[in-house]
């Protein structure tokens, strides 16, 4: 079943995401989903925080994964936007921190959804453009079953 957060501002959406990097476990794989200028960086740096990731965090775009150290394990930033496939990601070797006891938060998975592991939490961010600018409906779904 979906879970539906709706914000209404960029504090909002990082206070969600905090929130969610807080009850991060290992092994845990996010996947964030959503158009350019969406929110994912800011979702991203609230997750980080509530991991405990104390360094600044920002888009690995021509790195592909950045790596940080959070309270009690790894977190390994993608992001997939230069990546065309799933097979291109595994011939990065990237492929080893998804089974590992890091955390893996991965921005525009669905470049690469036949590569992420089944049990991923996907998350969703859209802009309503009927609705006011700042507001976001971020959507929570797990595709091989189980709770968002």
């Amino acid at each position: 079943m979906d879970e539906i957060f709706e914000s209404m501002g960029p504090e909002e959406t990082a206070e969600f995401a905090e929130k969610l990097g807080r009850e991060a476990r290992s092994g845990g794989v996010y996947c964030l989903s959503g158009d350019l200028g969406v929110g994912k960086t800011i979702f991203t740096k609230g997750f980080a925080k509530g991991f405990g990731v104390s360094e600044m965090v920002t888009s690995p775009t021509f790195a592909i994964m950045n790596s940080y150290e959070g309270t009690e394990l790894p977190l390994y930033h993608f992001d997939v936007y230069r990546i065309s496939s799933g097979e291109e990601l595994e011939e990065t070797g990237c492929m080893e921190y998804f089974y590992g006891d890091g955390v893996c938060l991965v921005e525009w998975a669905e470049i690469v959804q036949d590569v992420i592991p089944e049990e991923a939490l996907w998350i969703t961010i859209e802009k309503d453009y009927g609705r006011d600018e700042d507001y976001r409906r971020i959507t929570l779904r797990r595709k091989g079953g189980g709770e968002a």
